[in-house]
């Protein structure tokens, strides 16, 4: 058993590495991490481990660290068996974290039955409008993508799509769904045959961040710089310099 007085604080634990990570400073945060994954092991503390492992899993995919990537999601595997946590939100968040990083890597298939799972706890245990399902959707696609299921895949998007009209305040986040879809026409019918629905795509994709338009807003500046290259690709080179704008800008005001 654990004992409460030696169990880890997560919360200050993450916005002390969120702090180090808006620095960009990438070593730095996987020594804190691999220092607490130490700690907690030692304290017995399991269910600030599988926090650890979660964001261990994040930043060895950002750094593109497959070997330590992969590892951490076994042990945040293992640790949802151990804690009885596989049916639970929780879990099924766990299940996309793993499920991303293999996509990241290039085995979409290892992904499918990871994000399978998590779309059936999700359904059961969240309110159909929120906004969690839409990222997985979204996530869920992608993969689907890369094994050429388009046809699931585009119901995934409208999936996420939905949900997230239903939620004005996270809705910005449909100019995403709109890019990935642009990718996923041009990777199913090639750039040439899918140029008019790409056009129309990008065009929904503008409207959204145009019509959700924020000065201060730090989420509108991440979502602008996530979407900006998307629109180069595609030669909207001055909406991508106008976008990445946008953000330097909400940047320098907070």
């Amino acid at each position: 058993m654990n004992n409460f007085e030696n169990n880890i604080n997560i919360n200050n634990l993450i916005a002390e590495l969120d702090n180090i990570l808006s620095r960009n400073d990438y070593s730095s945060a996987r020594d804190f991490l691999e220092k607490w994954v130490k700690i907690a092991k030692n304290r017995n503390d399991n269910k600030a481990l599988f926090s650890l492992c979660n964001e261990c899993i994040g930043l060895y995919r950002k750094i593109g660290d497959k070997g330590n990537c992969y590892k951490y999601c076994q042990k945040a595997l293992n640790l949802l068996s151990a804690l009885n946590m596989e049916s639970t939100v929780t879990g099924a968040t766990g299940f996309i974290n793993c499920a991303t990083a293999y996509k990241a890597f290039g085995e979409a298939e290892k992904s499918i039955p990871l994000f399978e799972k998590a779309v059936y706890l999700y359904e059961a245990l969240l309110p159909e409008n929120d906004p969690k399902l839409a990222g997985l959707y979204n996530n869920f696609a992608l993969s689907l993508v890369d094994l050429k299921d388009f046809e699931k895949a585009f119901e995934l998007y409208e999936k996420a799509i939905r949900v997230l009209d239903r939620n004005p305040q996270f809705n910005l986040e449909q100019a995403v769904s709109y890019l990935n879809m642009a990718n996923a026409v041009e990777a199913q019918k090639g750039l040439e045959d899918a140029c008019e629905e790409i056009d129309f795509l990008l065009d929904k994709a503008q409207w959204v961040l145009d019509e959700k338009y924020s000065e201060t807003d730090g989420n509108y500046a991440f979502v602008c710089e996530k979407c900006a290259s998307t629109f180069g690709y595609y030669g909207r080179f001055l909406y991508e310099k106008e976008l990445k704008e946008r953000a330097r800008a909400i940047y320098e005001r907070t």
